[in-house]
This record gives structure tokens, C-alpha cells and sequence, in this order.
């Protein structure tokens, strides 16, 4: 494949049916789910001492959840997703921040 037919394909991936997901109806309930993407591209050529041309290239994408859009008759709203994975990182890593700050208030004598 040609670097320029890669990034036609990139670029044809990455629309917006692909960030939102058909609409699902049930009990008048219609959920809209969203995500995030992200990608890259890349790719070059060259010629060898021997005269030879060659190219490549690469991409990839990355997708997440973000939420979904719930639409009840004329209410919408929005539910984000909840990525679990971030929330314990983050909780784990105030965890350890207090203990370092009881650490260093322990060993100043408490204040």
C-alpha cells in the first residue's frame, strides 16, 4: 500500500459514525453512545546505496468510551462513561501523596 492510500484510509476511518454509535431505541428510551478517538499516521521512503527505492508506513487508532446521550421523549441528557481503571489510579495515587505528607509532618514532630 502506498503512503498515500494509508492516510486515505486513516482519514476515511476517523469520521463522525465513527465517534457515535447507531442510535438504540427500547421502551421509548433511544442511547446514543460516544467516544473519543485518536490516531496517527506516518511513513517515509528512501533509495539504498544500491540505487533501490523503498517506502512504508503505519497508523494506529486509539477509541474510548466518553458517555452516551439518553433521550427520553423531549428530555436528553448526558451520562458520561466512568473509566474505572483512571479512577483507581488516581485515588491510589492520593493515597500515596497523604501518606508521604503524614511521613514528613511525623518526622518534623507532628506540626
Amino acid at each position: 500500500m502506498k503512503i498515500d492510500e494509508l492516510i486515505a484510509s486513516v482519514k476515511n476511518s476517523v469520521e463522525a459514525k465513527t465517534v457515535y454509535a447507531e442510535p438504540y431505541e427500547r421502551n421509548g428510551v433511544t442511547v446514543i453512545a460516544a467516544a473519543s478517538i485518536s490516531g496517527g499516521t506516518g511513513g517515509g521512503s528512501g533509495r539504498d546505496e544500491k540505487g533501490q527505492e523503498g517506502e512504508g508506513g503505519g497508523f494506529g487508532i486509539s477509541a474510548k468510551p466518553t458517555g452516551a446521550y439518553v433521550i427520553t421523549g423531549d428530555n436528553v441528557r448526558w451520562v458520561p462513561a466512568v473509566d474505572v481503571n483512571r479512577l483507581i489510579a488516581t485515588m491510589g495515587a492520593v493515597v500515596v501523596a497523604a501518606i508521604f505528607v503524614a511521613a514528613r509532618r511525623y518526622r518534623r514532630g507532628g506540626s
